[in-house]
């Protein structure tokens, strides 16, 4: 199968879960930024909580493609992110084994956002052993032909009720909290389960 998919910010569990029958990636390069979803952000467990990390634009992002969306390195976003998520993470059981790859990718400083979050797209594929092709589309297509999976703007914060097609939420350990936490970003399960995160990505998935 091949899937057509935006790229996201350090992508929510339910993101690979969708992803997971696809032996083929095609990351949108052409599309236009659309505002309040994972494009941007993640969310992790910290003390607090559920906590978002949102990665800041620049002013300039409305109607370009997604590839020329700039982030605003004027902001002091990378300590604070890196901050937060040593804060959060750094007591758990594999944050030591994985955290490298992926501050080094965040201290690149890429200029845009697409190629930050295909960087992170990558490094989370690698982690979790998926032997997938990732490539960029060629061109904006509002309506792909078959096979290809049309799945732009599916796994979005605003519409939850898509997720149970992909995504039925498995247990895992977490560091904070009794309640259990449902589709945080990969980051959470790595640092948590290590190299059982793939196969609590394959419990996570609605179509085995």
């Amino acid at each position: 199968m091949t899937t057509l998919i935006e790229a996201q910010y350090l992508p929510s569990i339910a993101y690979f879960a969708a992803l997971r029958p696809a032996k083929k990636i095609i990351l949108e390069k052409y599309e236009h930024y659309e505002k309040q979803t994972y494009r941007n952000r993640c969310y992790i467990n910290s003390v607090h909580g559920r906590e978002a990390l949102i990665v800041p634009l620049t002013a300039k992002h409305g109607k370009v493609p997604i590839a020329e969306v700039r982030i605003d390195h004027s902001q002091k976003w990378l300590n604070n992110h890196w901050r937060t998520l040593r804060s959060a993470y750094g007591k758990a059981p594999f944050f030591e084994h994985y955290s490298h790859d992926l501050e080094k990718i965040l201290f690149r400083k890429q200029e845009f956002l697409y190629d930050l979050n295909r960087d992170l797209l990558s490094m989370c594929l690698k982690w979790l052993n998926w032997d997938v092709s990732v490539e960029a589309s060629l061109s904006y297509n509002p309506a792909p032909d078959q096979p290809i999976s049309d799945l732009r703007s599916v796994i979005n914060p605003k519409k939850a009720v898509n997720l149970s097609r992909f995504y039925h939420p498995a247990r895992y350990y977490q560091v904070f909290g009794n309640a259990f936490a449902e589709n945080l970003s990969l980051v959470d399960l790595i640092f948590c389960e290590g190299p059982k995160a793939a196969t609590i990505v394959q419990l996570s998935t609605t179509a085995k």
